[in-house]
């Protein structure tokens, strides 16, 4: 069964921003360091990237949110 795709627009383009600013969150973070915080920056990053990446989002599916066009 196939997750009804939730997540569209300028939302899924946010969404890929978020990941790729996190992203460099987190290597400067590990760069300096900082484990803790770039752990969670990656965590973070690879959220938002999947949620970009696949359309779905658990947190809107659960509150009933559509940001599709479709």
């Amino acid at each position: 069964m196939e997750p009804d795709s939730n997540v569209g627009g300028i939302d899924r383009l946010l969404r890929a921003l978020g990941a790729v600013l996190l992203s460099i969150v987190a290597v400067r973070a590990l760069i300096a360091g900082q484990r803790s915080k770039g752990l969670l920056a990656g965590i973070g990053a690879v959220g938002l990237g999947f949620n970009a990446t696949t359309c779905v989002c658990g947190l809107n599916a659960a509150l009933g949110i559509d940001t599709n066009e479709e």
